[in-house]
Formats: structure tokens, C-alpha cells, sequence
């Protein structure tokens, strides 16, 4: 089977990880063990960023960002509904609504029109989602945040190394979340980061990611156990090290197989719009004029024939139980998401794809969509 994404770890890791164990020191209770600083030095540079807050977690990433710009009870926050569903559940952990924009129907990102509509005198964050490792436009967010003295959280998830008219993503945004969750572009096992460059909002997550302690035993503001450990941090920077050698293939990868997918008319194939660099996460194609049921008979025939094809994301958060029930979102349409969420699945082109591995993808998605 040809995963939708695998795990790219050598010796380096292995050896960074021993080297930890062998120090004795595996965490820290300030959240600043040796390694974990050396990993945040090393990330605020690699994206351009003044600092660099390393967590437990993508979904930790976003909680405390929240928490850090003073999201609370009665506060609106607007954000996609074609997401993971950790997006909204980090608003409502936080205690405020969540407040669901449509999508862009070519590059699947927040709708700087459908946030605008829905932005009110309560909306205290507007977070944009980087989908499928393409990053936001957040130029037109950035506007719509000014106007209304909304935070803006860029949810970076799927986006190591991407870049937004010539900057790299994870120094534009007030804050910055990413995630390196074991298939991510780049992995600590879990693990998360936030990039600011505000001083202020680095101070607080600092201390919400350690129970709130502005000092040993001191604590001054909610906060949690959401630091990263010592392992993670080394087996970080081993991978933020060779996530350009990562990125570099899966581009390879998404070139070739657009290529050989060009040919078909049935598929609508994946954009890179001027201006914004695509980290490639993941290849997602959409079939054209599909319903969900011949989208997911497509994706099983794939299955079948040994390659990973998966849909991400089949239920849109806003239609999900939770938040189309007991927060009563039912009613709001968003036709773009929904129309993406019953066409589009995704291909594997990570690191570990070879050029014939994309061949012989390409040659059964033809056929199979035929």
C-alpha cells in the first residue's frame, strides 16, 4: 500500500533522541530544557519570525494562541469549516463561538468575502487555515482584521515552508500555529509551535504552556501542561533540518503527477496561485461534478489497487454533531465547502514516493475514473 503519508526518520533522529537519554534531562519545568530552546532558535529563523514558543501540540498550538490574545466567553472567532475539526474545537476549549466562513472554490482557503459577511462587533479572531499545505492570502485577512481589531491566528498546520508574496508562513500573522504530528511535512511524534512577533503574546504563551506560572510556583493566568519534552525538540531540528530536502521532493512529486493527470478532463487538479508557494502536504484532486457517492466508490477502487487515496474532509466541521446540534449551525450554508467536502480527495506524493510510485497513481486514477 502506498500510504497517503509516511514517516521520514533516519539515524539522525535515532541518535539525537539517545543523546537525550543519555543527558538525563527528558523534560523541563519551565518549558525551556536546552534542546526545546535550541529548537525554538533554530524555527523562529528558519521562518523569519522574532520568536518561536514550542508545545505539546498542533491543537495545544492554537488553544493557547487563544488564550494569548484574550479569547473568551462571549468573543466570536471566524474560521473555515474545511478544516480538522481541532480548529473549532481550540475556539470552543477557549469558550467563545465559533463562526464559520466559506471557502474559495480553487485554492479550498478561508474566503476573505464570506469572512467579511460575517464579521460582527464580537469577533475578537479571525483564524485562517492553511489547507492542504497551500498557505491563506492573508493580505485581504490582514484588512479585514485592521478594520475590525481582530487577532489574526494563521493555523499552519499542513504549511512548513510555504510562503505568501515572498514571505515565508509563520512571520505575517499575529501568531502562527503549526503541527508536527507524526504524517505533517516535518514530525516531532506530537508536538506544535507558535511563531509571533509580538512580545506580548510571546510572554503569555510562555506561560500558559506551563500552568500559567509567570514564575516557578507562581501563577498568575489559566494555563496548561502543554510543554514539548526534550526528545521531541531534538528529533525537531533533525527534522526541520531536512525539511527542505522533504519539501523539494513532494514538489517533484505534485509536478509529476499533475502532468500526468493533466490529460484527463474529469479531474480538477490542485493550483498554486502567483504569488503563494505550496508546501505540498498533500495532492488533492477534485472529480469533477461528483457526488459523495461516486467521490468515495473512486477513492475505494484506489484502495483497492494498493494506494492510499483519502478524503480529507468528508464532513465539514459545521455539519459535524457537535457543532451542527448543540451549537446550532445547521442553518448556516456554506455552499463552496460543502460542494469541495462530496469532490475532492487526496494522493499520496510524500518524501518517500518514488517516480514510478507516481506512475503507476497516476495510471490507475485514470483508469479508474475513465
Amino acid at each position: 500500500m502506498i500510504k497517503i503519508n509516511d514517516v521520514c526518520v533516519g539515524k539522525e533522529e535515532i541518535e539525537a533522541i539517545e543523546e537525550v537519554l543519555k543527558s538525563g534531562i527528558l523534560t523541563d519545568k519551565s518549558g525551556m530544557g536546552p534542546k526545546v530552546l535550541d529548537f525554538e532558535k533554530r524555527y523562529s529563523k528558519f521562518v523569519g519570525a522574532k520568536h518561536a514558543v514550542a508545545v505539546s501540540s498542533g491543537t495545544a498550538a492554537l488553544h493557547a494562541a487563544l488564550l494569548a490574545a484574550d479569547v473568551q466567553p462571549g468573543d466570536e472567532v471566524v474560521l473555515p469549516s474545511f478544516t480538522f475539526a481541532a480548529t473549532a474545537n481550540a475556539v470552543t476549549m477557549a469558550g467563545a463561538e465559533p463562526v464559520f466562513a466559506d471557502i474559495d472554490r480553487d485554492t479550498y482557503c478561508i474566503k476573505p468575502e464570506s469572512v467579511e459577511s460575517v464579521l460582527t462587533r464580537k469577533t475578537k479572531a479571525i483564524v485562517a487555515v492553511d489547507i492542504y499545505g497551500l498557505p491563506v492570502d492573508l493580505d485581504p485577512i490582514i484588512e479585514l482584521a485592521q478594520q475590525h481589531d481582530a487577532v489574526i491566528i494563521e493555523d499552519a498546520a499542513q504549511s512548513h515552508g510555504a510562503m505568501c508574496r515572498d514571505r515565508m508562513v509563520g512571520s505575517t500573522a499575529h501568531m502562527t500555529c503549526f503541527s508536527f504530528y507524526g504524517g505533517k511535512d516535518m514530525t516531532t511524534g506530537e508536538g506544535g509551535m507558535i511563531t509571533s512577533n509580538n512580545e506580548d503574546y510571546v510572554s503569555a504563551l510562555r506561560m500558559i504552556r506551563t500552568h500559567g506560572e509567570e514564575r516557578p510556583y507562581w501563577v498568575t493566568r489559566l494555563g496548561f501542561n502543554y510543554r514539548m519534552t526534550e526528545i521531541a525538540a531534538a528529533m525537531g531540528t533533525v527534522q526541520l533540518e531536512k525539511l527542505p530536502s522533504f519539501l523539494e521532493k513532494r514538489r517533484r512529486n505534485a509536478e509529476m503527477m499533475t502532468e500526468q493527470l493533466s490529460t484527463t478532463g474529469k479531474l480538477i487538479l490542485p493550483k498554486e496561485p502567483e504569488g503563494l508557494k505550496h508546501s505540498w502536504y498533500l495532492y488533492t484532486v477534485r472529480l469533477r461534478g461528483a457526488n459523495a457517492g461516486k467521490r468515495n466508490k473512486t477513492v475505494e477502487k484506489l484502495e483497492a489497487k494498493g494506494i492510499a487515496a483519502t478524503v480529507y474532509y468528508e464532513t465539514p466541521v459545521h455539519l459535524q454533531p457537535l457543532y451542527r446540534d448543540r451549537l446550532g449551525h445547521r442553518k448556516r450554508a456554506l455552499p463552496e465547502t460543502e460542494k469541495a467536502a462530496r469532490q475532492v480527495f487526496s494522493l499520496p506524493i510524500h518524501p518517500k514516493v518514488c517516480p514510478e510510485d507516481v506512475s503507476y497513481i497516476a495510471e490507475n486514477v485514470k483508469k479508474v475514473i475513465a
